[in-house]
């Protein structure tokens, strides 16, 4: 699914997901053999196989929901 990452108002990083209208704070960040795993405010977890710490934000790419 596609999903935009940016940071919010109070400068932490956040997950908007246009198809659920969600956006929700992460609250953590793994990284696993595939790739970065994120787990949102709300419970869900993505996972991201292009995830880079020092990308420009905001971006939108691709994430498997787990």
């Amino acid at each position: 699914m596609k999903v935009m990452l940016h940071k919010n108002d109070l400068g932490h990083l956040s997950v908007y997901v246009p198809k659920k209208d969600l956006e929700e704070e992460v609250v953590e960040q793994t990284t696993t053999t595939e790739g970065e795993v994120l787990t949102l405010a709300n419970g869900w977890q993505l996972s991201f196989k292009d995830l880079i710490d020092d990308m420009k934000l905001p971006k939108t790419l691709n994430a498997k929901r787990l």
